[in-house]
């Protein structure tokens, strides 16, 4: 099942000064010594750079959270539930991110008798520290799981999707998957991080390599391995907008066609990467799919 949903169309915004400087400066340093350069991609790459703060319309929904934390590698991880604990949902959050984005799905999901569950990954919202890898959100996810009933679903944004898709591969067991959005090619967050930078195939390789080295103890089947590959949920539902200029909308492609008969997919035009976290229509498609397989 496909549809649509319109809004007002808004332009990609312009880079930041920032963005521009970085790209200027690694550009040039490509040019003479390109390993030099996929090092510096590097760390510009693994890290945040900024933590997203409680924005204004979260505050009621982040304070009513029940909070708490898990242990992980010396540090604490924030955990924050919502609702009775029946009927569990696990909301996964992309990069630069926090839980509290998910406010209005939060506060839909519990006037409908689910519960919601999240956390703020490393480096991010209330969870000090460095970014950690994919493989520390499955050991995390993990943690969670162990504290939680069977969840019902998985809300996942942006690059939440390759992490929860990993999840489900690894022991997180939900019936529906929303994924909004999501990075479905692992890669392409090395290919969109060098397209906006304006480095050229070269550097992309040598980055790839690096990550592989640096992070993943040198294994080059990561590409795969963390991509949705063969589409581990159930039933699925791809939210996607056709006017994202932070994800492509072929990744939604990607998504659907490794789920194939088991996903549905609604498209929206004019929203961009995040509003549709927070779009009455959006958020009536998502409950509306999580109740359709709920637990009598």
């Amino acid at each position: 099942m496909t549809s649509t949903l319109q809004a007002m169309p808004v332009g990609a915004p312009p880079q930041p000064l920032t963005t521009r400087l970085a790209g200027r400066a690694l550009g040039g340093l490509a040019r003479v010594a390109p390993d030099s350069a996929a090092r510096a991609g590097f760390e510009l790459w693994r890290r945040p750079l900024r933590r997203g703060p409680v924005r204004q319309h979260e505050q009621v929904v982040h304070r009513a959270a029940r909070v708490s934390s898990l242990p992980w590698r010396g540090r604490r991880v924030a955990l924050y539930e919502w609702g009775d604990g029946a009927r569990p949902v696990l909301l996964v959050h992309g990069w630069r991110s926090r839980a509290s984005r998910f406010a209005s799905i939060i506060d839909r999901l519990v006037a409908h008798g689910f519960s919601a569950v999240s956390y703020d990954a490393l480096g991010h919202g209330a969870t000090r520290g460095g970014a950690g890898t994919i493989l520390d959100h499955e050991a995390i996810i993990r943690a969670v799981v162990d504290r939680s009933e069977p969840f019902e679903g998985v809300v996942a944004h942006s690059l939440g999707a390759p992490i929860a898709f990993h999840a489900l591969r690894h022991g997180l067991a939900a019936r529906r998957v929303v994924a909004i959005n999501g990075v479905g090619d692992f890669g392409y967050l090395v290919d969109a991080f060098c397209a906006a930078l304006g480095l050229g195939a070269e550097v992309n390789v040598r980055l790839r390599r690096t990550i592989e080295q640096r992070l993943f103890d040198g294994a080059p089947d990561i590409w795969d391995r963390f991509s949705v590959g063969d589409g581990p949920a159930d039933e699925l539902l791809v939210v996607q907008d056709r006017l994202d200029d932070v994800v492509h909308p072929s990744q939604a492609d990607l998504i659907v066609a490794a789920h194939g008969a088991r996903s549905q997919r609604l498209d929206t035009i004019g929203l961009g990467h995040s509003a549709l976290l927070s779009d009455p229509h959006v958020l009536d498609a998502v409950v509306d799919f999580l109740a359709a397989g709920a637990r009598p």
